[in-house]
């Protein structure tokens, strides 16, 4: 896909990609995509430099507005939330043009996560359609998510510095569709905790701008566990090394050179107590906040005042030690802003005026009403953004271009549905994981497509959910929908585990925290499981087709590629013998809703004990 020009006229780079932070002296530094800046050339009227950072998180090649939304807090009735219409690269762009129109200086960050996990109209393309939003966005820098990675190293460089992918002919891939080259991206992707098995990096661990003669420095780092959440095989021989100290290395590096204002952008989050998104997004006190980025944010240095977090989906601003750290929930639904005062003779930003909040992206969709009633809760200067804020054209006409080659495909009609499916459920289970397990089971029961007797997947795996949207069920299903919910193109492999062994594997679904991952199963596997039971004993009355399992006979099970390949933290899967690949998981489901039509089945599938 050809990547269209940038939405302003970006000025010259005006500093360099520092590859210091992991590197030996005598490391070879790869080679970054070159990046640029959307600072502005006005000159400052003193000493004091403003500096507007604006960022967002796991976009997930949302180009499209349809059907998403936040939960408000309504500004009319004190303590009752509304869903609010937000979201699409055009009104997320169109934010982005206001908020900086209101900065003599900006950086637009992506957070990690820009691409993989996404709808048909960004994975069609190989995320090329993605990637051509975010270069017209003006993107200036980002982070690595985990799901840059989800279709290896090799497939992320191309997307980093272009190329068109050939490969076999799949209706859910086509590179470079329109016949035009494709670019890559139009700025750096940082990592400065990804290192390959000699420990050199393999990505550049920081990018620094100038504002004005004033050194600004950012700094990205992804989450550890990625090894255990995406294919193994895609990342064999790198490494993903402790999040802080390689910030902290990579900003030692950059104070070296005179840089004293650090960014650190880490794809990695947290929650607030235990309602997560639904907590004020912007109660800068953060009750009951916790999880990874707060650890990794404590133990960086004092020097480095903000951290654009991601990952966790949610939405938060909390100051802690003289600190900002900040995550605006998802898929282009929310920005999170950052307004800095550098002193222009220490280079250092002044602290005490810093000022920050997360804001939503309002679209066409959003109620007029609504709107107004947002915009006037919203403190300026950010208040004016938004009342201002309209959706790109341009950017509007660059998505819709991508919906219209998509249409045919996503509307193909399949099927129809009894009822709606959904993620959510009692520990763990769910409607759609319970339908997608049963998919697999069906196409790989018969001996030649290998025999299987039951079905796993993991819940982290199935991105969407089947609604009927309004209609009475049974409602028709078509493509575009199904294959949300899994987009990421894994096949289904059938092998053999022993009783034993597939006792073993249920029992890894228990985690440090004293919490359980349940795999979503077939209808074929019923089990007990108690979440107070000693390690190695939660799992009991265990069942295949109605029979206790017996712990030396074979057993045939289905699971997904990147379950097969240990994902997920399911190492034993690695030991399955007798092999056997079978359908992409999303065409068995299209064939699975094609044969009948399915119905929800909310009874759970495992027993929980406390």
């Amino acid at each position: 896909m050809s990547i269209p020009p940038p939405l302003r006229g970006m000025r010259a780079w005006a500093g360099a990609v520092l590859l210091l932070g992991a590197l030996s002296a005598c490391a070879t530094a790869p080679e970054p995509a070159t990046p640029t800046t959307a600072a502005s050339t006005s000159s400052p009227a003193g000493p004091a430099l403003p500096l507007r950072l604006i960022a967002f998180n796991d976009f997930h090649g949302h180009l499209e507005a349809a059907g998403q939304s936040l939960s408000w807090p309504d500004p009319a009735q004190a303590g009752r939330p509304v869903s609010v219409p937000v979201g699409g690269a055009a009104a997320l762009g169109g934010l982005v043009q206001r908020l900086r129109a209101g900065a003599p200086d900006s950086l637009l960050i992506s957070s990690g996560d820009l691409v993989g996990a996404a709808p048909l109209v960004s994975t069609l393309f190989r995320h090329e359609s993605t990637v051509a939003v975010a270069n017209r966005l003006g993107v200036d820098v980002g982070a690595v998510g985990n799901h840059e990675f989800d279709a290896g190293l090799t497939e992320l460089q191309r997307l980093m510095h272009g190329g068109c992918r050939a490969d076999a002919a799949d209706e859910a891939v086509r590179s470079c569709a329109d016949g035009q080259p494709f670019t890559g991206m139009r700025f750096p992707l940082l990592g400065a905790n990804v290192v390959d098995a000699g420990g050199r990096p393999v990505l550049a661990p920081s990018a620094v701008f100038q504002i004005h003669g004033v050194p600004v420095g950012v700094i990205g780092a992804v989450t550890r566990s990625t090894p255990g959440i995406v294919v193994p095989s895609g990342i064999r021989g790198l490494r993903f090394t402790d999040e802080a100290e390689a910030i902290n290395t990579a900003a030692r590096a950059l104070q070296a050179q005179g840089v004293h204002t650090l960014v650190a952008v880490v794809h990695e989050g947290g929650e607030l107590g235990s309602s997560g998104q639904r907590a004020d997004w912007n109660d800068a006190s953060c009750p009951g906040a916790h999880g990874p980025i707060f650890d990794i944010a404590q133990r960086l240095l004092p020097q480095i005042q903000v951290v654009f977090s991601a990952h966790t989906h949610q939405g938060y601003r909390c100051e802690r030690d003289g600190r900002v750290i900040i995550q605006a929930t998802s898929y282009g639904r929310g920005v999170s802003v950052v307004d800095l005062v550098l002193d222009a003779k220490t280079g250092a930003p002044l602290p005490a005026r810093t000022r920050s909040i997360n804001l939503p992206v309002l679209n066409s969709l959003t109620p007029a009403a609504l709107r107004t009633r947002i915009v006037q809760a919203t403190p300026a200067p950010w208040g004016e953004a938004l009342a201002q804020a309209g959706e790109d054209p341009a950017l509007a006409a660059l998505v819709a271009q991508d919906v219209a080659a998509v249409r045919p495909i996503a509307e193909r009609p399949v099927g129809r549905l009894l009822g709606a499916f959904t993620r959510g459920g009692p520990h763990g289970e769910s409607t759609v994981g319970h339908l997608v397990a049963d998919a697999q089971w069906a196409a790989t029961r018969a001996p030649a497509q290998g025999g299987a007797e039951l079905a796993l997947t993991n819940p982290g795996g199935l991105r969407g959910d089947l609604l009927c949207d309004g209609q009475q069920p049974p409602c028709a299903v078509g493509y575009g929908a199904l294959f949300t919910v899994q987009p990421f193109g894994n096949d289904v492999v059938v092998l053999t585990l022993t009783g034993a062994q597939l006792r073993a594997l249920l029992e890894q679904q228990a985690r440090p925290d004293g919490t359980a991952k349940l795999l979503q199963p077939s209808a074929s596997l019923r089990y007990t499981w108690t979440a107070g039971a000693p390690a190695g004993q939660h799992v009991s009355d265990l069942t295949v087709g109605g029979q206790p399992v017996q712990p030396g006979r074979d057993y045939r099970v289905a699971v997904n590629s990147f379950l097969a390949d240990g994902g997920d933290g399911f190492t034993l899967l690695r030991q399955g013998r007798d092999r056997h690949t079978g359908p992409n998981d999303a065409d068995a489901l299209v064939a699975f809703v094609q044969q009948a039509a399915p119905a929800p089945d909310p009874a759970p599938r495992v027993t929980w004990r406390p």
